[in-house]
């Protein structure tokens, strides 16, 4: 049967909510400037959504990774989702690596900068073995259950999943089902969430910005002044190309009227895990297959860091000015591509998950230890760009991913927002079982 045709919608009833979010941030922004560290009373407020997204992210994450390798009976789709995914994160990230080496090389972040060094204490070198077995496995199946080992929970999810895809029966996986089931489940408790996300994002913008406004322009304001706008190009200028590759003019109208939601939370909490639940919801009213959404998005959280990468870039250079070290070379330039990315993938997807990277930077240059609190402040600094980068750029990777598997024309199989007859991404063997309609939004 033919989808159900979307009943077109005004500018309001189309971008009510985003719209809604946004007023909810400048106003706690101008709290934040009129009252200063008066506002930082509303902080509980903000608190109070930011540990709600927090709670509930592992056994989304959990579910929604399962639940999309568990129900896929055809193994070669999963290897070609997956497969494609790396190549879309790394493709992704070289450019926006190339593209931050290109800006600093012309206006050098540290040039003109004069920092006082102090003494960053004890200093532990990262050896890059132990860092990627840390961050992909844990000795503990406890540990799996925080949110602080997101890549080994996703690794563990997937195993879950094709083990519950291999052992099922054919004609009527019980398993595959429930999984299916408590996944929409969360989905729906992230709902009831964000029903409280304009006062809590609000508050927390009121918070933010009493408490650390004052502290946005200082030495580091050259380099603020090279990251920001050039994010904003980023967002504004290379993701509406990789909507356009993916879907045409509809794609870009597509991400367009749904990304603002999990970029407006992504900039309050600053992480990409917090966000996920948000940004889930959006790929599914782009019109992203479940399975495909349910894979790129939760492993790009931990693994996909266009504005991290960007960060790393920055910090790298910000070193190599501030020690007078000259940054040119093709070997300089090669190592600095090869470790931005690096430290975007070893970087956790929560707040403060950077300074794993910061480390690896100061630790693989072989910069004396007073070199880690610098880029740890530049880190700071950066994080609410950086972040929003990330969690759009995943969404964007979920759009190129559903093209390059689905073909050019996914866009007019997999509507936005409505309803659809039946989920083309579920096996047929749950087809069967469902029946009737599958929500798309």
């Amino acid at each position: 049967m033919t989808a159900e045709p979307v009943a077109k919608r005004s500018l309001w009833e189309s971008y009510r909510f985003p719209i809604i979010l946004l007023i909810s941030i400048v106003l706690g922004s101008v709290i934040g400037a009129i009252f200063g560290k008066k506002a930082m009373a509303l902080q509980p407020l903000g608190q109070v959504f930011l540990n709600l997204m927090f709670t509930v992210v592992v056994p989304l994450v959990f579910f929604t990774i399962s639940s999309a390798v568990g129900n896929m009976l055809n193994m070669r789709r999963l290897g070609k989702i997956m497969g494609y995914l790396f190549g879309v994160f790394i493709g992704t990230g070289l450019i926006a690596a190339v593209l931050i080496l290109i800006v600093v090389k012309v206006w050098p972040p540290a040039q003109g900068v004069d920092l006082a060094l102090q003494s960053a204490g004890d200093f532990e070198t990262v050896n890059l073995g132990d860092a990627i077995v840390r961050a992909i496995t844990v000795p503990d199946f406890a540990l799996v259950l925080s949110r602080s080992y997101m890549l080994p929970l996703i690794v563990f999810s997937i195993l879950f999943g094709i083990g519950v895809s291999v052992t099922g029966d054919k004609k009527y996986n019980r398993v595959a089902t429930i999984l299916n089931d408590l996944s929409m489940v969360m989905m729906k408790v992230v709902d009831i969430i964000m029903l409280y996300a304009p006062i809590g994002l609000c508050a927390y913008f009121a918070a933010l910005v009493g408490e650390f406004g004052p502290q946005l322009i200082g030495a580091y304001g050259r380099s603020m002044l090279i990251y920001y706008p050039l994010c904003l190009i980023y967002f504004v200028v290379f993701f509406p190309i990789y909507a356009y590759f993916s879907g045409g003019i509809p794609g870009v109208r597509r991400l367009s009227r749904y990304i603002m939601p999990p970029t407006a939370t992504s900039l309050a909490t600053q992480s990409s895990i917090a966000t996920l639940p948000v940004n889930l919801e959006a790929a599914a009213k782009i019109g992203v297959p479940k399975d495909i959404r349910d894979l790129v998005l939760p492993i790009g959280a931990t693994m996909h860091m266009e504005g991290s990468v960007l960060s790393a870039m920055l910090k790298i250079t910000f070193l190599f000015g501030i020690f007078g070290h000259e940054f040119s070379g093709v070997g300089t330039y090669v190592s600095a591509l090869l470790i931005s990315i690096m430290s975007g993938v070893v970087m956790s997807g929560v707040p403060g998950g950077g300074l794993i990277g910061e480390m690896l930077i100061v630790s693989l240059y072989g910069f004396q230890p007073e070199a880690f609190p610098i880029i740890a402040t530049i880190g700071f600094l950066v994080d609410p760009p950086a972040t929003c980068l990330n969690v759009t750029g995943d969404t964007v990777s979920a759009m190129v991913v559903t093209r390059l598997v689905e073909g050019k024309d996914w866009i007019e199989k997999f509507p936005e927002g409505g309803t659809v007859e039946k989920d083309e991404t579920v096996p047929e063997n749950l087809e069967e079982k469902d029946g009737g309609k599958v929500s798309w939004g």
